[in-house]
């Protein structure tokens, strides 16, 4: 299911990226006192009260500035606000009320986003509480004080974020209906495939690179069983991008990647597979999804013995690190082995939702540490007492061992692909718990 978005912003140095690091818990942002610092917008997961939403950090408005790059943070800031559900405007109380938080708080109300006015460094509210009360005047409802620095007042102001969060996006109606995002580069074909699926133009084609903009959703219906096929924006390399809304359609992609059951990655077969095609594979991996490689434009390069062998090697060389996901050249253009796709996908959901009885497990298990013994170290040995399946979709597995230290990740990896060879395993990511068993050393 979709995380709901929240969209951090703000002038410079109001200390957003500060906030940011603290509500997640982690440095993720780039954190320092020089304005404009943060020229990308960056994301992140994050849970309050058992609710999770993204959170998304932007550089600073700067309205009216002739900057280049400020004017760049501005684009940015407003594309975030149109992706966001709720807006975290983020001002200084130590500077006060400014024009530019005035030209700020201008732009939130004609986005008629749900706001949550946050003043930040407040470290002491009795010496800041009178200048507090002048934020009023942003005519955006309370002001929450918080200390982002000294992570203070957090509560309340994420209290409110919750509060102004809207339902989750996934209807009931959407229950049980297999759900697929077509991510990639931009023009690898993806809104074309998605039109050649559902046997009409419901997305605009374009040579254009970026033409889609956000994600759309088309249900289709193949052989009597439903699916929801979300297209998305393409994500282009940072270095190549040319229009400010291209490089944030990140945001939505993930969105799309956690609503999906599957995730096709389109790859173009004329340009062959890159290094962003691994950063965009890699948004699916991160989040436990299953995965089909749809080499998309088949029918341009020349053929000769071997060619797809060669080209499948290089996928596997760079999307080294998604070895489970199945590969298919196809042509959205001409309909080229496109009716296997539903097959694959299929085939990929069936596997995420797979549940393999514990008794066969251990038999697999048994063997596999038969072949192969388990690591030691110092001489005390690994040993292996039994696994479980404890979830699906994707699948995860808990070994009990009797010491978490000596459980190598590359035995492992050995376990994992024993598991592949006796299970159908193709397409999707296997998750492994290691756990030490009651009464065991740790």
């Amino acid at each position: 299911m979709a995380k709901r978005t929240v969209a951090v912003v703000g002038r410079p140095n109001v200390g957003k990226s500060t906030l940011f690091n603290a509500l997640c818990r982690e440095k993720i942002s780039i954190v320092s006192d020089e304005p404009g610092v943060t020229r990308d917008r960056i994301y992140a997961a994050c849970e309050w009260l058992d609710k999770k939403f993204n959170l998304i950090d932007t550089g600073g408005i700067e309205p009216d500035n002739g900057d280049f790059l400020k004017k760049e943070m501005v684009e940015q800031a407003l594309v975030a606000i149109d992706s966001a559900d709720v807006i975290i405007f983020v001002t200084d109380v130590r500077d006060g009320l400014t024009a530019d938080d005035m030209e700020v708080s201008s732009l939130l109300r004609k986005s008629k986003k749900p706001t949550v006015l946050c003043v930040n460094k407040v470290d002491s509210y009795e010496k800041f509480k009178d200048d507090i009360y002048e934020f009023y005047n942003l005519g955006l409802g309370d002001p929450f004080p918080v200390s982002a620095a000294s992570m203070s007042g957090f509560g309340d102001l994420l209290d409110e974020v919750i509060k102004l969060l809207p339902p989750d996006q996934e209807s009931d109606e959407e229950e049980g209906i297999t759900k697929v995002a077509v991510i990639g580069k931009p023009n690898t074909g993806k809104s074309s495939l998605v039109n050649r699926l559902s046997g009409k133009k419901r997305v605009i084609v374009s040579d254009i690179a970026g033409t889609t903009r956000d994600a759309i959703d088309t249900r289709v219906k193949y052989q009597g069983k439903e699916y929801i096929l979300i297209d998305t924006a393409g994500l282009r390399r940072k270095s190549k991008i040319k229009e400010n809304l291209e490089r944030y359609s990140i945001v939505r992609a993930v969105s799309a990647v956690e609503r999906a059951d599957v995730v096709v990655l389109m790859i173009d077969a004329s340009c062959g597979v890159t290094e962003q095609d691994a950063k965009i594979a890699g948004i699916a991996h991160e989040k436990g999804r299953g995965i089909l490689i749809a080499v998309n434009k088949w029918d341009l390069p020349e053929k000769e013995n071997g060619t797809a062998e060669k080209f499948a090697r290089e996928v596997r060389r760079i999307l080294s690190f998604i070895p489970y996901a199945d590969i298919i050249f196809i042509s959205a253009k001409t309909g080229q082995r496109v009716d296997r796709v539903f097959q694959k996908i299929d085939m990929i959901y069936e596997n995420m939702n797979r549940r393999i009885a514990t008794g066969v497990l251990n038999e697999v298990l048994s063997e596999a540490v038969a072949m192969q013994q388990p690591p030691s170290d110092k001489g005390k040995r690994l040993k292996i007492f039994y696994m479980t399946e404890v979830s699906v979709n994707p699948p995860t597995f808990v070994i009990f061992v009797n010491d978490k230290k000596l459980m190598h990740f590359s035995y492992t990896r050995y376990i994992e692909n024993r598991l592949r060879e006796a299970f159908e395993f193709e397409g999707v990511p296997l998750n492994f718990i290691i756990r030490v068993k009651s009464g065991e050393e740790d």
